[in-house]
Parts: structure tokens; C-alpha cells; sequence
């Protein structure tokens, strides 16, 4: 495939937490890398300390059900996130999706931003529902998210954008759920901004 460095995160994929991976290239040329644990010099070097056997165990069990389900999990979520985005817009006026569309965005996430909403009151409304106002590289950080910059999502974007994150529990009726509560919210909040109502 060409790769030359590859990191991969067992939670990122229903692995256990913790545990990850690191495929580095081998041939045409070797590639050197410096010790990252100094210590026991374990892997030619490039390790030290005792191998964690259960989160190993448990990452590559994660990665042989990822490849064998992924193709089929990801249409299914790719579906579910459309109809949540296709029916918030249908619903409400001023909802923007952040981001790329289709086919070149992962399927199992949607950010999108809602205009004439203040995002940390959305986030409060929705208590029920498990929404996220940043990125979750940037938790707990008051400066711009780098990933939300990136996509658009900044300055008068930036406040009312939240993001949906869907995954194998996630069902229709979740997705139902969400739209209706998302709708009520919005409205309700847009009802408290003068000058009227806005759906």
C-alpha cells in the first residue's frame, strides 16, 4: 500500500483503550527510527518494558471483526447519519454541515452548525442526547480546535456547531430521537433570541 508509517488505536475501532499499534516500513529503503522508552532495548531497539498480552489479544480480535464488518457497518451508519442531517435541514432553516459530504466524510460522524444558537446553550439543552461542541483532540482547551478551523467550523461557525458521533449501538430509533429533540431545542432556543422566531 505504500505506507511507510502507520499508527493504529485499539478504541478507535472497539479495541480496549490503551492499546495500539504501529506498522513501520521495513524495505526500499529501511526505515530508522530513534528509541521512543528508553530501557531494556526490546524490538531492535525501538521498545522497552513488558508487552501489555490482554490489550494486544484484544486489539487484533478488534481488528479481524473490523475487517470482516466494517464494509457492511459503514453503509448502514453512513445511512443513518444522512437521514439525521437530511431530516435536522428539512426541519429547521440555518443548519450547515461542516465539513465534506458523501463519500469523503466518515460515515459514522456529523457536524454540523446551527445558525442564531449559542452552542454551549444547545449542548446544555440536548443533556439527554450525547453531543460534543469541539473536537475531542481539543477537550477542555478555550482556544480554536486546529480540526475545527480546518473544516470551516470557526468564528461565527464555530459556537453553535456540534457533533454527532454514531456508532454499532446506534439504531433508527436513536436517530428518530435525535431529530426530534435537536428540532424542539433549536426552536426553543431561536424562540429566546429578539426579534422572533426563526425556523
Amino acid at each position: 500500500m505504500g505506507i511507510d508509517l502507520l499508527s493504529l488505536t485499539g478504541h478507535k475501532y472497539y479495541g480496549p483503550k490503551g492499546a495500539g499499534a504501529l506498522f513501520v516500513r521495513h524495505r526500499k529503503p529501511k526505515l530508522q527510527l530513534s528509541c521512543q522508552i528508553d530501557g531494556g532495548g526490546h524490538e531492535n531497539g525501538l521498545r522497552s518494558g513488558t508487552l501489555n498480552v490482554p490489550g494486544i489479544v484484544g486489539l487484533g480480535r478488534a481488528a479481524e471483526v473490523c475487517r470482516q464488518e466494517m464494509t457492511a457497518e459503514s453503509a448502514r451508519l453512513a445511512g443513518m447519519r444522512d437521514r439525521l442531517l437530511a431530516s435536522l435541514q428539512r426541519s429547521l432553516d440555518g443548519v450547515r454541515l461542516n465539513g465534506p459530504a458523501g463519500d469523503r466524510r466518515l460515515p459514522h460522524n456529523l457536524h454540523v452548525s446551527f445558525d442564531d444558537v449559542e452552542g454551549e446553550a444547545l449542548l446544555m439543552a440536548l443533556g439527554d442526547i450525547a453531543v460534543s461542541t469541539g473536537s475531542a483532540c481539543s477537550s477542555g482547551s478555550q482556544a480554536p480546535s486546529h480540526v475545527l478551523q480546518a473544516i470551516g467550523a470557526t468564528g461565527d461557525r464555530a459556537g453553535a456547531s456540534i457533533r454527532f458521533g454514531l456508532g454499532r449501538t446506534t439504531s433508527d430509533a436513536d436517530i428518530d430521537i435525535a431529530i426530534e429533540r435537536v428540532t424542539t431545542v433549536v426552536k426553543a432556543l431561536r424562540a429566546q433570541v429578539p426579534g422572533g422566531v426563526r425556523l
